[in-house]
Order: structure tokens, then sequence, then C-alpha cells
């Protein structure tokens, strides 16, 4: 198989989340562990570095890993989903893991992954894991995909875990309270090693609490700090302060990082590692940003942005949702004043734009459905003055069809 018959297999072997949900879903680590075994116990062979949360741990990671590369580390990075391309997922010092490593990595254990009837997630793990430890990083940056304690990246020994922000997502997996929530992703906390919590919440703090007791590992709260990042988000505040608070505990670890490197890593996050749509501008005249923001904190987050940046500007919406979304409470956040531009992405668990419509119609929320994100976009480009403001978002999957 050539790269792309590689990629194609990949996808279609078996369920993965981002497209078919629940069904992709799987509820322990058995296989995750059996392949680890099957390829050398990959990952004990760097140090790594966990985050889990239900936002901000993309832009942590990134950020954090922008760092490292600042002060000299060779940092793997695996983060998810990927937007355009397979091998966004998996980076050393910011570039993507070559075609051939992937096809590689295919054809020599494929018999293995249909014997075991490894998911795609699975799959992506083992190698990302297998291609840090061939090619010799000094640390690397693991942001888990869904959950934490029972997620696929959870077999690591990592040397320092984060939890960003927990809210209300996948609920239908990691509980309908945010204590529920929390304790799925305090799954990663291991035995003796120290642990960053991003955000200080009533709800979650006795959840960290009595884990790390239990696995007598220190606790640390993120801090407040002057240092800044060049991502425009307003919620990335908070990220720099997770990552800052880190890095003081990294270095305790004997990693050697200095202040400038904790500047210039903040301030060259998108040359370093490549991230993108977080606020990310993509037009000045008129001003046209989108965000993956898709719950309703993170929502609520950019909504204040929105009303913030575009205060005296007639604004243009373009939104379209995962099905199992609640979108009445993220629609909840939008301003009637704009104008919508309903659509979905080219995902099979989009919902319907006009379905999206007919609720946001309930919540005086008024505009056209489109079936495909580039015709609500175009329809917006083309409705839109030089001085208005236009928003692109509700969906990685949205973004991803216009970056």
């Amino acid at each position: 198989m050539n790269y792309n018959q590689s990629i194609k297999w990949l996808f279609n072997q078996l369920p993965i989340y981002q497209r078919v949900g629940a069904a992709a879903y799987k509820a322990n680590l058995s296989n995750s562990l059996k392949l680890d075994q099957h390829l050398g116990f990959p990952h004990q062979k760097f140090k790594s570095i966990h985050i889990a949360g239900t936002n901000g741990k993309g832009s942590t990671a990134h950020l954090l890993s922008s760092i490292l590369q600042e002060a000299g580390y060779k940092t793997g990075l695996y983060t998810s989903p990927h937007f355009k391309d397979f091998r966004e997922r998996i980076r050393i010092n910011g570039k993507k893991i070559p075609k051939k490593d992937v096809q590689e990595f295919i054809k020599e254990h494929q018999l293995f992954f249909k014997k075991n009837q490894l998911s795609f997630f699975e799959m992506t793990v083992g190698l990302c894991f297998d291609y840090f430890s061939k090619e010799k990083v000094d640390v690397a940056v693991i942001e888990t995909g869904l959950g934490g304690r029972l997620d696929s990246t959870n077999i690591i020994s990592p040397i320092l875990s984060i939890v960003t922000t927990i809210s209300f997502d996948h609920t239908q997996f990691l509980g309908t309270t945010i204590a529920s929530i929390a304790k799925e992703k305090a799954g990663i906390i291991k035995s003796g090693t120290p642990v960053i919590i991003g955000e200080k919440q009533k709800e979650t703090i006795h959840v960290f609490k009595q884990t790390c007791r239990r696995k007598n590992s220190m606790l640390f709260f993120s801090k407040a700090t002057s240092f800044k990042t060049s991502l425009l988000g307003k919620n990335q505040q908070k990220n720099v302060n997770t990552v800052v608070t880190s890095v003081k505990q990294l270095k305790k670890k004997g990693l050697q990082i200095s202040r400038t490197q904790i500047e210039m890593g903040l301030k060259n996050v998108v040359l370093n590692t490549g991230i993108v749509g977080r606020w990310q501008i993509l037009n000045k005249s008129p001003l046209i940003v989108c965000d993956v923001a898709h719950n309703e904190q993170a929502i609520k987050v950019v909504v204040e942005q929105i009303k913030m940046i575009a205060k005296d500007k007639k604004k243009h919406i373009v939104l379209g949702f995962i099905q199992e979304k609640e979108i009445k409470k993220m629609l909840k956040k939008f301003p009637k004043d704009a104008i919508y531009y309903f659509t979905e992405p080219n995902n099979p668990r989009a919902l319907c734009s006009k379905e999206l419509k007919k609720e946001a119609l309930k919540l005086q929320l008024k505009g056209k459905s489109y079936k495909e994100v580039k015709k609500a976009v175009t329809a917006a480009k083309k409705q839109a003055q030089k001085e208005d403001f236009i928003y692109i978002g509700g969906s990685t999957f949205v973004v991803s069809e216009i970056i």
C-alpha cells in the first residue's frame, strides 16, 4: 500500500470517534496495553507530559511544546483531532510525521491490528509512541483524546500530569456532573507524579485532592502570571498560567528552561507547532475570525469576545454543530442582533443545517441554512461590508473546512 491507501485503510478499518461517535468508544485499555507490549513498550523510552481537560488542553499542549522547543529539547507533540492532514496529530519540533513512517508502521503491524480489532485511535497512539521512541525525542507532550482514565494515551508514566478547565462535554461517556467528568479526567494522575490543575473550580477541587491523596501525588493549582502569548483568544491567559505553572515543576524535574525561552515559546507558538483554529484571524477587512470552541463553556467565552470585538459592528455568524452536542445551551449564548448562516460540516455526525436553523429560530436567532460550509461562508462574505465582522465556528469540523 502507498501512503494514501494506508491512510484510507486506517480510517476505514474500524470506527473513528470523530466520524461515528459512540460506536467507536472503548471502555478499557486492554487493546492499548496489548499494542504497547507488541511494539516493545515504546512510551518507556522518552519522558512525557500528559494533558487532559475539557477546554484548553490542545492550546496548552501546543504552548508547552513551543516552550520546550525554544529550550532546545527535541519535543514530540501528540494532539487530536487533525484539521486537514492526519499527520498533524504527530509532530516533532513542529514537523509532521513523514508519510513513509505512517505507511511503514501500518504495513509492518497490519496483521496484528486486524487480529486484535484495534480502533483508529488505538492504532494512532501506537504509531505516535513508536515514532517518538525511534526518533529519540527528549520529551513528548501528549494530549488525551476523550476523557482521561480510559483514553488510549493513558498507558504512559509521565513526569507531569496537567488537567485544564473542566466543563460539560461528551456527557454520554464521562458523566452528567462536573465532578463526574473531573473524576474521569483525574484518571491520568499517576502515583508520585506532580499534577497541575488549570483552574480552581469548586465542583472539582475535592475530586483532585482525593485522587492525589490516594496516589501520593503533589497537587498544584495554576497561578496568575504576567506572561503573554501570541494566541488571541480571551481564554488563552488561563492556558498561559497553566503552562507557566507547569514549567516551574518541570524545572524541578531537571529540565533547563529560562524566562526568555518561556517568553519566546509563548510568542512563537504558531511558528513552532503549527497550531490553528484558536481565535484565528482569516481576514481583516471585513474581519473574519474562526474558533474551534464546541461546548457550552468554550462558546460562552468566544461569544463574550465577539461582543467585545464587534460591539459596534454588524455581525455575521456561520455556525455548524455535531449531533450529540447540547445545541440549545450553546445557541442561547449567541447574540440575537447577528445575521446567521446555519450550515453542516462534511461529517456523518453533522447536525442538519435546516434542523439547526429551526432550533435557532426558537431562540430568535435568524438566518438562512446552507448544506455546505463553503457556501455558508461565501454567503456571509457576499453580504458583509468591509467594516463588518464574520465569525465561523461551532465545531472543529466546520473550522477545518475553511482554514
